[in-house]
């Protein structure tokens, strides 16, 4: 009784096998050329069109075909952990940056740069509660889940545009991404110091703004208060804004 889903199960994964790959992988015995060509391109063609939605300026960076071929070596190499296509998107950002090669080398980059848009805006989290009266350099904070601060070694936001540049930035490029109260995702540069103070933030919640300006100072080599007047002000703007806030009570 077992023999017959065993075949089956096997006779399924040779066929989808083929669809991933039909360059190089054999399609089963028996099976109509025909309606192999079909199946193929339907597989191909919406992994292709999901993929070009949610990365239009990769697309825009490599040229149609080079990107064809990528989102090909892709669909062939990647065993997809996720039956949900909304979700293949995050899958093939983890993939770009575990490929010792790429068509460009700023691409792992920019298609998480154009990823996190879609991510932040899906997010199912809620902003922090208004707190007017916080003094951020000597409240306890913790950051808000819906303000993302990220770190490029390329400038993502010049990449597709005819003065692209060819070479990474001298200094990394700093980003706030955050989702405001009406849903709207904004991007906005920050300098790489004000980015590791936010990631310092998120990843350590619970100390005061000048405790984390005083770690940051250290790690930098500098005097531990050398941050502490216009750090004072970047906290503020960052409180005023909603991106950070007073952290929860301890349980």
């Amino acid at each position: 009784m077992t023999e017959v889903p065993a075949r089956l199960h096997a006779q399924q994964r040779a066929f989808t096998a083929h669809l991933r790959d039909p360059d190089h992988i054999a399609a089963p015995d028996g099976m109509d050329p025909r309606r192999l060509g079909i199946y193929q391109r339907l597989v191909f063609n919406n992994v292709l069109g999901l993929l070009c939605n949610g990365f239009p300026v990769c697309v825009r960076l490599l040229g149609e075909a080079a990107w064809s071929a990528l989102i090909r070596r892709f669909l062939a190499a990647h065993p997809a952990q996720t039956p949900l296509f909304t979700e293949l998107a995050a899958e093939f950002v983890q993939w770009l940056q575990h490929q010792a090669t790429l068509p460009h080398p700023a691409l792992a980059e920019l298609a998480h740069y154009e990823w996190v848009e879609t991510a932040l805006y899906q997010l199912d989290a809620s902003p922090l509660p208004p707190s007017p009266s916080l003094d951020p350099m000597h409240a306890a904070l913790q950051r808000s889940p819906l303000a993302w601060p990220l770190l490029y070694h390329w400038p993502v936001y010049r990449l597709g545009t005819d003065d692209a540049p060819s070479q990474p930035a001298p200094e990394p490029t700093g980003l706030l991404v955050r989702r405001d109260p009406d849903g709207q995702v904004r991007f906005a540069a920050i300098s790489p110091m004000a980015a590791q103070l936010l990631d310092l933030i998120g990843q350590h919640p619970g100390s005061t703004g000048a405790a984390y300006l005083q770690q940051l100072a250290q790690a930098h080599g500098m005097a531990a208060d050398a941050l502490h007047l216009p750090g004072a002000a970047l906290l503020r703007q960052f409180h005023d804004n909603g991106v950070i806030g007073p952290a929860a009570p301890a349980t």
